[in-house]
């Protein structure tokens, strides 16, 4: 398979990442990637300077907006910047780099807008890799009552590790998404809804000290929100609630701007 051109960018969304982002960018492959933006989001230790010195274009929020906030700012400066593809990788090491050309794969075969890097494809392999168990079974919960309510199959539907082709990322408004977590399956149902081809690949995690993760009492925060999310583009489909976040974008590209 052959990139024909096409710019693969990977954004990182960062807060206090100081600790594990030299062993992740290191692990990504080169050849398979031309730009990494990382946004940090306010961050209270090092990461700005550590992002600097592995050579990362590098954005800084003066102020915390959030997961989905910082996720906003990623996918509008490698719109902005021309990208094709953008492959959204958490800098803490919980997600495999090396697995990069497996996730943007299907975008540039022309098969997919949306990939998923599947923790659950292989039921044993979350787990193994320190999933916490009440996580696996909310993860399942969830996915499955949203595939039901969506029609798809799919084996997970929250996992962090997610390619975008540069047309989905035109064709959604994600700018009106949710700031927290729940901007991840706002996305999702965005996609879904809107007719953009979505797959999923599997991919390990690996859970450790310096990793970042929802604990019990954001998970059910987490969960509560995305069924509201769930519930709120049902009403849409159904017409008795209708919102421009689940419309689709008359798509246009960035304008030449004289400097």
């Amino acid at each position: 398979m052959s990139r024909e051109g096409k710019k693969i960018t990977v954004v990182m969304p960062a807060r206090n990442a100081a600790t594990t982002l030299e062993n992740t960018v290191g692990a990504i492959p080169p050849d398979w990637v031309d730009e990494i933006l990382l946004v940090d989001d306010h961050s209270s230790d090092d990461t700005v300077d550590v992002a600097t010195r592995l050579g990362l274009r590098v954005i800084w929020h003066p102020h915390n907006t959030g997961y989905g906030g910082n996720q906003k700012t990623c996918y509008l400066d490698a719109l902005n910047r021309g990208a094709d593809v953008v492959v959204m990788l958490h800098p803490d090491g919980q997600y495999e780099p090396h697995l990069i050309p497996d996730i943007v794969r299907p975008i540039l075969d022309g098969e997919a807008d949306l990939v998923l890097g599947s923790r659950l494809l292989d039921p044993d392999g979350a787990i193994a890799g320190g999933m916490p168990r009440w996580k696996y079974a909310a993860n399942r919960f969830l996915t499955v009552v949203e595939c039901r309510a969506l029609g798809v199959e799919f084996a997970e539907l929250h996992t962090g590790y997610r390619a975008y082709s540069r047309d989905m990322l035109l064709g959604v408004p994600f700018l009106r998404n949710a700031l927290d977590f729940s901007f991840d399956s706002e996305m999702l149902f965005q996609a879904i809804s809107l007719g953009f081809r979505v797959t999923e690949v599997p991919v390990r995690t690996i859970y450790h000290d310096d990793a970042s993760s929802v604990d019990f009492r954001n998970g059910v925060i987490y969960g509560t929100k995305t069924l509201v999310a769930l519930a709120r583009v049902k009403l849409h489909q159904a017409g008795v609630w209708r919102s421009r976040k689940y419309e689709r974008v008359v798509k246009h590209e960035k304008p030449e701007v004289a400097a």
